[in-house]
């Protein structure tokens, strides 16, 4: 059973790419007592480390950043322009509630051209992030001295329970940072088979750079990164578009547009989950990529592959996963870890 209240604290802490910092502080203190030792690199990576039983290194990712934007401009009417830190739905936006993070918290909404004083042409384009400002309420002489240009802004959403399912802002990719913290809460003082790093990454919505930087670090023999695929089991889609489906357990990463994961990490994956009635679905997707193919291609090479976690609505302001994913995401985590030292790892 998913630790709500852990979740919700992960989900709900600010974390724009390259503005890590308030999600960074809140893991070391979640992970305190969980680790041989806790650091931060140049770039603001958080790497967690546990010593093993032999000198193999397992280098396991999950990027903690969220899809957010930055102050662009604050015109002499208070109304504030944005850029986006990530690959936004702009069809999202209409009337959400952001909080700009400056000096102080300020709180806005999402604001674009009303329905009514558009002509039939501008009703029936696809909206544009440039078409949306963010009106906070007040004026520009208020907002001196609380915000300005370059401060990071994010969405302004809470974690709720719907069924068995969690909704929230940022579970891409805060549900498996909450999978990796877990699997150190679960090790409990034991010792891996092998050097575990555990690598919270930094600005993977702006293209994997993170952990580029810390697979280059480490050097790892094999690394498994954790993160989100589309579960587009929803009414209107065709089946060869569904990706993966809520409930149905979690994704072992086969393919997507940045890497196609050592088929050898993939066959152990499907071997653990298979061996201790894990329920796993493939995921293939054609679009989109994750930390994996960073990791995959640093230093001399790293035999890589991926778990991920079915994610309805995907990089809009509002995400959905199934706790039975996230539970059998942290179990099968767990298991790799406790197996990986004596798993051949040949192509036969």
């Amino acid at each position: 059973m998913a630790d709500f209240s852990l979740l919700q604290r992960i989900c709900e802490t600010p974390g724009a790419p390259g503005f890590e910092h308030p999600i960074r502080s809140l893991l070391e203190e979640c992970l305190t007592g969980c680790a041989d030792s806790i650091s931060t690199d140049a770039m603001g990576n958080l790497t967690v480390f546990r010593k093993g039983l032999s000198s193999k290194k397992l280098l396991l990712t999950a990027h903690m950043d969220e899809i957010a934007f930055i102050v662009q401009h604050i015109d002499d009417d208070g109304f504030v322009r944005f850029l986006p830190l990530g690959g936004f739905d702009p069809k999202t936006l209409t009337a959400q509630r952001v909080v700009i993070h400056g000096r102080e918290n300020v709180y806005g909404v999402m604001g674009s051209k009303p329905v009514h004083l558009m002509g039939q042409e501008e009703r029936n384009k696809a909206p544009n992030a440039k078409d949306y400002f963010i009106d906070t309420g007040m004026g520009k002489g208020e907002l001196n001295g609380r915000i300005g240009v370059g401060d990071p802004i994010t969405r302004e959403r809470s974690l709720i329970r719907m069924g068995r399912c969690f909704n929230s802002k940022s579970l891409d990719n805060r549900v498996s940072v909450y999978a990796l913290v877990e699997l150190f809460r679960r090790l409990d003082g034991r010792s891996p088979g092998v050097d575990l790093y555990g690598v919270f990454t930094v600005q993977e919505e702006l293209g994997l750079r993170g952990a580029q930087v810390a697979a280059t670090r480490v050097a790892p023999d094999l690394a498994i990164n954790i993160d989100t695929t589309i579960a587009y089991d929803v009414p209107g889609s065709q089946a060869h578009e569904v990706v993966t489906r809520l409930g149905k357990g979690v994704a072992i990463k086969l393919f997507d547009s940045s890497v196609v994961p050592d088929v050898r990490m993939v066959r152990f994956l499907k071997q653990l989950a298979d061996g201790n009635g894990i329920p796993w679905q493939a995921e293939l997707m054609s679009g989109g990529g994750t930390d994996t193919g960073a990791v995959q291609r640093a230093g001399t090479g790293t035999l890589a592959g991926a778990i991920s976690i079915p994610t309805r609505h995907l990089h809009q302001v509002i995400e959905m996963v199934h706790e039975d994913d996230v539970d059998a995401a942290v179990t099968l985590l767990e298991c790799a870890v406790r197996q990986i030292a004596d798993h051949p790892f040949s192509y036969a």
